[in-house]
């Protein structure tokens, strides 16, 4: 079981990371829309001597931008208030989504906290409200906007990834078998052909098409925040099922990530629906999970990597008792 934090300002420390690992991480996401590799090269050499403490040979994936559509930085952060007509250009929208809008479309905002819905005039009313910040994800139900697999940064990304000790790339909003060609053959050309490519289940055209492209991938991911602002909530848990049970049938390995432990963001203790859905991924067959806001921005980092690993641990404890029955 590879058990994975997302690094970030709340345990970019010395004596955070080091509990990390002692409590059973093996690696760690760089989120490259907020951070280049080389911007970060501080923080990983910091990890490495991290894991070397604790005996560990740590694992870095980094999560390129991909086709993904984020907010800008000028201007944010902004207070969007419920019911309130706000001009599209304030929320700092990539132009390929702005040409694309018509009036009743709806956006999600950082992963569906925030929400809004495109009017005349080049306004939009605020149906969710909440303070927007820079670089956060946009979803636009139902929208098709085409965007190439690689952006210019990831590029840059690509060519640092094997001096760097780079793992495994993650592909945001993978659409087809053509993106993970795009992304391998970017890679062969950088050097990095080694590099595992963790291909991210997303929105309702991956999740479509997933069969036709699963096995040009190295794991797949049921990335649960924006394949779940795809769809109606309700309808996440099934997909998640269906997504593992074709990995299980394929013997594709897969990994789980999004709000395990949403809740350790401002607790110290997580919910009891949380470790039960940590526990149900691993039955389900995960072969690897993952923590991203827990860890790169809340408050109790290094406990949120151990509920994680005690409980992966204890429904891998679960799984053999039962065999043994």
């Amino acid at each position: 079981m590879e058990l994975y934090g997302t690094l970030g300002p709340a345990c970019a420390r010395p004596e955070i990371l080091r509990e990390m690992f002692a409590a059973g991480m093996c690696g760690l996401r760089l989120n490259l829309s907020h951070r280049s590799l080389e911007e970060s090269g501080d923080w990983l050499a910091m990890a490495a001597a991290a894991a070397a403490s604790c005996g560990k040979t740590p694992r870095l994936l980094m999560d390129l931008q991909g086709p993904e559509l984020r907010v800008g930085e000028e201007g944010l952060p902004l207070d969007l208030t419920e019911g309130a007509l706000v001009p599209l250009d304030r929320l700092r929208l990539p132009e390929a989504l702005r040409k694309r809008l018509h009036p009743g479309q709806e956006l999600l905002l950082d992963d569906g906290k925030l929400k809004v819905a495109a009017e005349e005039n080049g306004l939009c009313r605020v149906l969710r409200g909440g303070r927007l910040l820079p670089r956060k994800s946009v979803a636009a139900p139902g929208l098709t906007v085409d965007l190439p697999a690689l952006t210019a940064g990831d590029w840059n990304n690509l060519r640092l990834a094997p001096k760097m000790g780079v793992t495994g790339v993650m592909q945001s909003f993978v659409r087809g078998g053509e993106d993970l060609l795009a992304l391998r053959q970017a890679l062969e050309a950088c050097g990095g052909g080694h590099i595992r490519i963790f291909a991210k289940v997303e929105d309702r055209r991956g999740l479509e098409s997933l069969p036709d492209w699963m096995d040009l991938a190295d794991c797949v991911v049921i990335a649960r925040g924006d394949l779940g602002n795809s769809m109606p909530l309700w309808q996440l848990p099934a997909a998640q099922k269906r997504i593992a049970a074709l990995c299980r049938q394929r013997g594709k390995p897969f990994l789980v990530v999004t709000q395990l432990l949403a809740s350790m963001e401002r607790s110290a203790v997580p919910t009891r629906a949380e470790v039960s859905d940590i526990f149900n991924a691993v039955l389900d067959g995960a072969s690897a999970l993952m923590l991203t806001g827990e860890t790169a921005a809340g408050r109790w980092p290094a406990e949120a990597m151990t509920y994680l690993c005690r409980t992966a641990a204890q429904a891998g404890d679960f799984l053999r008792e039962r065999k043994e029955l």
